[in-house]
């Protein structure tokens, strides 16, 4: 199993080499084609994963609309962990945007890591506390920052993302229309 996944969690907490060859008896690997869903907007989350190879797409659907939220890629974590902690389905779908490969944890064996790790309870909370400040960061984007300036973090946080990811789904994702993305990336360009 993947050298990087153990990478990722070394970097929070220290693993024993007992912990390091335990880890992967954990998790499975699933492939994603291109368009395939980890996990259906409506669907309770089971499951979170680790991205070993590709790019995923996080996306809401409202009034035939598509609206996205956030990307993943490769050495990330990914899951709807509002879904996955409540047990209420999922406000937004989680999408292969490329082929990907994931490796995959159940509820149950996330809570078994957790609770045979010597320091599994401080990853438990070192994930959760990670992603509560990102979200507290995009809440406060969307309420505080222009269109350009949401373009800017998107494009310092997906910055070697952005000739993977298309133009609509940038624009979507900092919440403005195609055209408009436009001409905000020759606004910035102009003032470079």
């Amino acid at each position: 199993m993947s050298q990087q996944l153990i990478q990722s969690i070394k970097y929070l907490i220290h693993l024993s080499e007992e912990e390091e060859l335990f880890i992967p008896t954990l998790f499975n690997r699933v492939s994603l084609k291109k368009n395939e869903y980890f996990l259906q907007e409506g669907k309770v989350a089971n499951q979170v994963a680790f991205v070993e190879k590709g790019l995923i797409r996080y996306v809401m659907t409202r009034d035939g609309e598509e609206m996205h939220t956030y990307f993943s890629c490769e050495n990330e974590w990914l899951g709807n962990h509002e879904s996955f902690l409540s047990r209420q389905p999922a406000n937004v779908s989680i999408v292969a945007l490329e082929p990907s490969v994931l490796l995959v944890i159940s509820r149950e064996n996330l809570q078994l890591m957790y609770d045979t790790l010597k320091q599994g309870d401080r990853l438990g909370r070192l994930i959760i506390e990670s992603v509560f400040v990102e979200s507290l960061k995009q809440v406060a984007s969307l309420y505080a920052a222009t269109p350009e300036e949401r373009y800017q973090e998107f494009f310092e946080k997906f910055s070697r993302l952005q000739h993977r990811i298309p133009q609509y789904m940038i624009a979507s994702y900092i919440g403005v229309k195609p055209q408009s993305l436009s001409r905000i990336r020759a606004r910035i360009a102009k003032g470079n």
